[in-house]
């Protein structure tokens, strides 16, 4: 029987946190089905402007809008615990952060670069609990002793992200195949990293990446990590924010599907290959313009295409406009389930691995 967990004082009573997926694959439906069977459910903070039109007409505006009323939507859905993923090379990144605060969001989770400064947007009477994502002991590490030195706080979970993750890697192309590099190496790692701080905190670790199975999480559990992040086995669920066009890629895919592309963020990420993927390697979908500037590390002038747009095209259903990013597992779909049903057959699964 899987055991619950405490995020700070936040108990976690089904050790599942659901994974952040944007653009708009998460938000307010997929993540209150979780967290009302008890897991952490999360919104994606990425490209809330596209989604949300406000009256302030701009997208920096328009984003903060439609995270508040993510927010507003999710907690009237649930009373269970309710995460914000927030990527550090997100531009407005500030924003996002303040405003999930603000909006009183349980946890804030932030990756795709270090979050170093995420303490600093807390005030004293701030509840939101703060996770960053790791892909190392080493950046686990560097974050614990960065934010106990300058703000006397330590990180109230980490999530460690294996190379088998759908979506941006924390990881050079050639370490993603490597034995070296596995989430079954990186669990250890990160574990001895948060014992040194044991007397004071309780700093629960969270295996993600790759993680489709009972099995599976029983293995990561065993090897140090109190609950288990996932995301692509929610993707084809009725609850599951995304069109159902997004929601077939994944059943109708095959492992050979599964490829590495180079995104425009300056980092890997692991999608389904499809006809618009193809056509960027033919080199057909320069962007003209930018108009957003969601990213800090993107160059429109060097960029292949415009992520934000090929990602709320894919949400949307307009896959030759676009992609979906998928863990290296999501090709095990078999058809579109509700979330209890998903969480059952992985309650099941977990308690047969117990018996073995």
């Amino acid at each position: 029987m899987m055991k619950s967990f405490f995020i700070g004082s936040k108990e976690i009573k089904l050790p599942i946190i659901q994974g952040g997926m944007g653009v708009g694959i998460s938000l307010s439906g997929l993540a209150s089905a979780v967290a009302n069977e008890g897991g952490v459910g999360v919104i994606s903070s990425a490209g809330l402007g596209l989604l949300y039109k406000h009256k302030s007409g701009d997208y920096p505006g328009n984003c903060i809008w439609g995270l508040k009323e993510e927010l507003r939507k999710v907690h009237e859905k649930t009373k269970g615990v309710i995460g914000v993923n927030i990527m550090v090379a997100l531009s407005n990144f500030a924003d996002m952060v303040r405003t999930s605060i603000a909006e009183k969001a349980d946890i804030i989770f932030s990756g795709a670069g270090l979050p170093l400064n995420l303490p600093s947007f807390l005030k004293p009477d701030s509840k939101t609990l703060l996770v960053p994502i790791v892909s190392s002991g080493r950046a686990a590490n560097i974050i614990c002793e960065k934010w106990d030195r300058d703000y006397n706080y330590l990180p109230d979970a980490i999530v460690v992200e294996g190379p088998k993750a759908g979506g941006h890697l924390g990881f050079k192309e050639r370490q993603i195949e490597s034995e070296d590099y596995t989430l079954e190496h990186l669990i250890p790692d990160v574990v001895s990293v948060v014992q040194k701080y044991g007397e004071r905190k309780n700093i629960p670790v969270i295996a993600a990446g790759g993680i489709m199975n009972g099995n599976d999480m029983l293995k990561f559990m065993k090897l140090g990590a109190a609950g288990i992040q996932m995301a692509s086995i929610f993707v084809p669920t009725y609850e599951c924010d995304a069109s159902d066009v997004f929601k077939q890629t994944y059943i109708n895919s095959s492992k050979k599907d599964m490829v590495i592309i180079k995104s425009p963020v300056g980092m890997p990420g692991r999608a389904l290959y499809d006809n618009f993927l193809h056509k960027v390697d033919m080199g057909e979908t320069k962007p003209g313009a930018c108009s957003f500037h969601c990213i800090k590390t993107c160059d429109y002038k060097k960029s292949p295409y415009c992520i934000i747009k090929a990602l709320y095209n894919a949400y949307k259903g307009n896959m030759d406009k676009g992609y979906a990013f998928a863990g290296a597992n999501a090709y095990l779909a078999d058809k579109i389930r509700s979330v209890k049903d998903v969480i059952c057959k992985l309650k099941a699964e977990f308690d047969v691995a117990v018996t073995k």
